[in-house]
């Protein structure tokens, strides 16, 4: 079961109603004008920050800042407030479909981060330090009256290309009272002034599809000239305060400013994010205190 889109299975009917009007004045509209009204685009995309392109061949097609924010709110049931660059479609299934999914684009201008410890990172130990967070992460959703979600393992295990500087892993969890498990497909591209976010959310049972269809995305989206990796200046630039290590760990957020980078980092799992943010800085101390060490 993909969390996105579980509020909005209960409005089939497709009655989508402006929250200000009353319910007798509430305008109905149909799912095919709903979809229209989101005007996706095709092609070659330059995000509105203008730091990097999608070329988008067929198969997908983009969704502007605005539209996202109404399929994420309107349709998926998030809270309004997703601060993106916008969101890639699959054309092959409506984002209104149960099995719909979607990829949410967001930047991090935390500045050059260093590849320096791609060699030396013990992914299996860090699962289990994500894994330990999520339990302590879970006893505070516990106190706030949420149910659990549980850090499984990985989906997909990181992958680092140290020639395009383009960093992707999956993530499974596992939440109460759901058929089955959810997936968090993560793409990090590093740039000279930050980190572009891809993250896909969706239910384990396309992982298959979607382990086929991201690395297309991946091999399209570019930083323009003067914001790729290799554009980065050392006398000049800001070097982001930690490594590849806390980017899947969820560094990027804890550095920037925990709940103004909600969206960025983990867009279908707000709750835990927010509740689970003492635990996850319990982390991420430990990631800084490696790095220290070493």
């Amino acid at each position: 079961m993909k969390l996105l889109v579980i509020p909005f299975l209960a409005l089939l009917s497709l009655n989508l109603f402006a929250q200000e009007a009353p319910a007798a004045e509430q305008p109905k509209i149909s799912a095919e004008e709903f979809l229209q009204s989101l005007k996706p685009q095709s092609g070659n995309i330059t995000l509105p920050n203008q730091v990097a392109t999608i070329n988008l061949k067929e198969g997908f097609q983009y969704l502007s800042p605005e539209s996202t924010e109404k399929l994420l709110v309107d349709a998926w049931g998030n809270p309004p407030g997703n601060e993106t660059l916008g969101m890639i479609i699959p054309t092959s299934v409506s984002p209104l479909a149960a099995e719909g999914w979607g990829v949410v684009i967001t930047y991090d201008e935390d500045g050059y981060v260093s590849d320096e410890d791609a060699d030396s990172i013990d992914y299996a130990d860090l699962l289990s330090d994500m894994k330990e967070e999520s339990v302590a992460v879970n006893e505070e959703r516990k106190k706030q009256g949420y149910g659990s979600m549980l850090l499984v393992g990985w989906a997909e295990p990181p992958h680092y290309d140290q020639n395009t500087h383009k960093y992707y892993w999956a993530k499974e969890f596992s939440t109460d009272n759901a058929g089955e498990n959810s997936l968090n497909y993560n793409i990090r591209i590093l740039g000279r002034k930050g980190v572009l976010v891809l993250n896909a959310v969706a239910g384990m049972n396309q992982i298959s599809n979607i382990k086929m269809q991201m690395p297309e995305l991946l091999a399209v989206t570019e930083f323009t000239q003067g914001n790729r990796y290799q554009d980065f200046n050392a006398d000049t630039d800001h070097v982001a305060e930690y490594g590849l290590a806390a980017l899947v760990a969820g560094g990027v957020a804890a550095k920037m400013g925990f709940f103004a980078k909600l969206a960025a980092l983990f867009l279908a799992f707000k709750k835990f994010i927010i509740i689970g943010a003492v635990a996850l800085f319990g982390l991420i101390g430990k990631l800084f205190s490696r790095k220290s060490n070493n």
